[in-house]
């Protein structure tokens, strides 16, 4: 464990003359916290460098070329580049300027919901088209074999199940201040749970505040967007049906 998690960049151990890994206190303080989260809160690696940071015991690292190539931007531009679109094309079929998307493509800036649905849905393709299939067996799906996607700033989207199914579950992680963006609308119904946190949500014109323990019941058909309006991250279980998100 512990060596995954020095690939993961928590720590940079020192070597003796005998290559013995040397920790500093702080390296164990962050590897302390880690495990916690892998092992009691069932965490995936995104998901503990993220509350990492957000606890202020990890900063922020640029991303090695491994993730660079894997990240949303990449995939975003690898499509437009087989679909041979220019930048401008695209940004106006998705009501972006040609500046956005390119800064997007580049992973110097995120998206929100609304524009990551939109490019997706160009390319002919479903939202969660843009993340790797869930490599696992059967029907359960453990915490560290989620796929997850960073959907804007501070918006995180985890996939509880894939496959051949009539409802598209979520865990969406939602930093304050964060959120969808603009409405948006589509085919389908859909229900959260809000587990930690608040969420406003304006649906068709009229706002709600969801707090933890709220549930929400809606037609996807009706233009709605959210956000965090609170100071802490909010958790919240969302289901799609079907699974068109």
């Amino acid at each position: 464990m512990l060596r995954s998690l020095e690939k993961l960049g928590l720590a940079k151990p020192a070597r003796s003359q005998s290559k013995y890994r040397l920790y500093t206190n702080d390296d164990l303080r962050v590897l302390r916290r880690a495990i916690y989260l892998r092992r009691v809160q069932g965490l995936n690696a995104p998901a503990i460098l993220n509350q990492l940071k957000q606890e202020g015991l990890l900063q922020p690292r640029t991303a090695d070329p491994v993730e660079e190539q894997s990240s949303l931007g990449q995939t975003l531009r690898k499509l437009r580049l087989q679909s041979g679109k220019s930048l401008l094309t695209v940004a106006n079929a998705v009501g972006v300027s040609d500046g956005f998307l390119s800064n997007l493509e580049r992973s110097r800036t995120g998206a929100p919901v609304s524009i990551v649905r939109k490019l997706a849905h160009y390319f002919g393709l479903d939202f969660l088209d843009l993340l790797n299939p869930i490599d696992v067996s059967g029907p359960r799906v453990r915490p560290w074999d989620r796929k997850r996607l960073e959907a804007g700033p501070g918006v995180y989207i985890e996939l509880l199940a894939s496959g051949k199914i009539a409802m598209e579950p979520h865990l969406f992680r939602v930093a304050p201040g964060a959120g969808s963006g603009h409405s948006y609308s589509h085919e389908g119904e859909e229900f959260l749970y809000l587990v930690r946190g608040r969420l406003e949500i304006e649906l068709g014109g009229e706002e709600f505040e969801l707090r933890a323990g709220d549930g929400f019941y809606f037609s996807s058909k009706t233009p709605h967007r959210w956000s965090n309006p609170g100071k802490i991250e909010t958790i919240a279980l969302w289901i799609n049906t079907p699974p068109i998100f």
